[in-house]
């Protein structure tokens, strides 16, 4: 008997204990809480734009050829023979070998046009090779895609003009895209009333693409002196976001 009396001391002392401890826990969770909200985190937190135009420097192009015949080897053949021609004529043009690289080879069949109630046909296949071309003389863009449509190129992709070294623009952008951003943060603390603190943190948008590139297209079948190519300039543009403090 006495026993089971103590153990039912203990078990209730035990309950006791922790809800005492449960007591004085709430309270200081709650006076935690109310301290929080009493005093906010201020932020301003705006996104900040720059872009800087500067000359490109190099250009860019896609250029190959693509043949059919009745077998792979045939269609093979013919286009290694176009693609010769069209290599040689970027290296009389001064492209170097470095600066020309395949993009995109594909062996493919073809089928002839299929009747109604009729099963496919093959009539052939098709041989298709691309290189991505450097051109690092920009005054050269014009010649250099006559001299490739007159060697038999049959696929001309867009011309890209391009800068090589962008790193000293973009910081430009950059500086503009601060500047930006300060501007806005300004405006919104004295329509609001506060006082602007000092920059707490700034991301920049990685995915926001920097680089635009100028481009144009030449049709197959047309001459250097028909389809007049322009550089223009390029678009170099950053964004930011900044947070500011809040002064109090």
């Amino acid at each position: 008997m006495t026993i089971r009396l103590s153990a039912r001391v203990a078990v209730v002392l035990t309950w006791t204990v922790l809800l005492g401890a449960v007591t004085i826990f709430v309270p200081v969770v709650q006076a935690l809480a109310q301290q929080t909200q009493s005093t906010p985190l201020g932020r301003v937190i705006v996104i900040g734009e720059g872009s800087v135009s500067v000359m490109p420097d190099y250009a860019q192009i896609v250029t190959g050829v693509s043949t059919r015949a009745k077998t792979v080897k045939e269609a093979s053949d013919a286009n290694s023979r176009s693609m010769a021609a069209i290599t040689k004529a970027l290296l009389d043009s001064g492209i170097a070998q470095s600066d020309i690289q395949t993009s995109r080879f594909s062996v493919q069949p073809v089928y002839a046009p299929q009747e109604p109630r009729t099963e496919s046909r093959l009539a052939g296949y098709s041989v298709s090779n691309r290189v991505r071309v450097k051109i690092r003389q920009i005054d050269q863009v014009g010649p250099v895609l006559d001299r490739l449509i007159t060697a038999g190129a049959t696929d001309l992709g867009n011309v890209e003009f391009l800068v090589s070294d962008p790193s000293t623009a973009l910081d430009q952008a950059r500086e503009a895209a601060i500047a930006d951003a300060r501007r806005k943060a300004e405006v919104y603390a004295r329509a609001s009333g506060i006082q602007l603190g000092r920059v707490e943190w700034i991301t920049e948008d990685s995915g926001f693409g920097p680089l635009v590139a100028m481009r144009s297209q030449a049709a197959p079948g047309a001459t250097a002196a028909s389809v007049p190519i322009a550089s223009g300039e390029d678009t170099l543009r950053v964004r930011i976001t900044v947070g500011f403090d809040i002064a109090h």
